[in-house]
């Protein structure tokens, strides 16, 4: 059964129309995030939903033509045996942005809501203890300035399955499926049912959740990143002039001979 009832389902975003919206939609986030930084702006995007949903392609395209030394992405790995025994928000705290940063969690503070309570990662006292913080922890990071944006990315079952496969058949993606991925198949009705509760408790007015539906990435990463950028109070900012300065005349500088140093071979030469 899939996550959600869909309706009719739309039919998938044309190439060329995707790739003009997209680039069009790029050009309003460098915007974005030159507002960020003359600002000192702090800006968190969770990106949430299950395996091959579509979370990875989304932030890419988001991340495509930002400067990373502003937005960066936060990934965080399985957590080592001290961080287990640290408040749980604690590890993800680290990683929130200073004034002028924006951060992107490819998964965040919510994997003790799915992951951990659908495989039994955390005993139901953490469980509960996390639905009761959750919401505290959020609106202490509002509170302190941060413009906390959350996103579910939902893909149906049928959808996430055919991701599925195409991973396991092209070598170039076979990486992205995990054992986790793959067991999360028999796990689908838990996961429903974990994301269903999450919600009922995080789901609130001051942050709240943005669902996407990913069947068709290509609408996914458009509606998503066009979601972002109106809900973000940002102008344009008008760069420095900037004018180049012109070349000094040489000073009597003499190149050491090539052969002195090692170069990579011409691999192209064979392509032509």
């Amino acid at each position: 059964m899939a996550e959600e009832q869909r309706t009719a389902k739309p039919a998938r975003l044309a190439k060329k129309p995707y790739e003009r919206e997209l680039l069009r939609l790029q050009q309003e986030l460098v915007k974005l995030q030159e507002w960020v930084r003359v600002e000192g702006a702090r800006l968190v995007v969770v990106f949430e939903g299950r395996d091959a949903a579509g979370k990875g392609g989304a932030i890419k395209r988001v991340t495509d033509y930002l400067n990373p030394r502003i937005a960066r992405v936060a990934a965080l790995p399985t957590p080592t045996e001290r961080q287990k025994t640290q408040w749980y928000f604690q590890r993800y705290v680290e990683h929130l942005p200073a004034a002028g940063e924006i951060v992107l969690f490819d998964r965040s503070w919510y994997n003790r809501a799915g992951v951990e309570r659908v495989m039994g990662f955390c005993t139901d006292e953490e469980y509960w203890q996390f639905l009761h913080q959750c919401p505290t922890f959020e609106q202490m990071l509002i509170e302190a300035g941060i413009l906390l944006r959350k996103y579910w990315f939902s893909v149906s079952d049928t959808e996430q399955e055919q991701r599925f496969r195409d991973r396991l058949e092209d070598p170039m993606k076979r990486w992205k499926l995990s054992p986790m991925d793959v067991e999360s198949i028999t796990h689908w009705e838990d996961y429903s049912r974990a994301k269903d509760e999450m919600f009922v408790y995080t789901d609130v007015p001051q942050s709240p959740w943005h669902v996407v539906e990913s069947d068709d990435k290509r609408r996914a990463r458009i509606n998503m990143i066009a979601h972002l950028l109106s809900s973000v109070p940002y102008h344009e900012v008008t760069p420095p002039r900037i004018e180049l300065p012109p070349r000094p005349d040489p000073r009597g500088y003499q190149r050491p001979p090539r052969d002195l140093q090692k170069y990579v071979p011409d691999h192209a030469a064979r392509l032509e």
